[in-house]
């Protein structure tokens, strides 16, 4: 498994449009900012696990779905 901040960012954009939030919706949720969201959907930025579980948590998922690429393509 491939674990980088490009892959992270496109399997958390592909589960939010799954759970059906805007981005908005689920920085909210997950308690950061909006523009901070892009940047980890964008894999500019190499999020900590502590985000990581703040976003699971507000997708309502396990951690371990954030981490998983299997079907994620670059």
């Amino acid at each position: 498994m491939k674990a980088t901040a490009k892959v992270i960012g496109l399997r958390i954009k592909k589960l939010r449009t799954e759970k059906g939030f805007t981005q908005d919706e689920l920085a909210s949720k997950a308690g950061v900012d909006r523009s901070y969201m892009g940047r980890i959907e964008r894999g500019e930025i190499n999020i900590s696990l502590e985000k990581a579980i703040q976003i699971s948590v507000a997708l309502g998922i396990g951690i371990e779905h954030i981490a998983n690429d299997d079907d994620t393509k670059i």
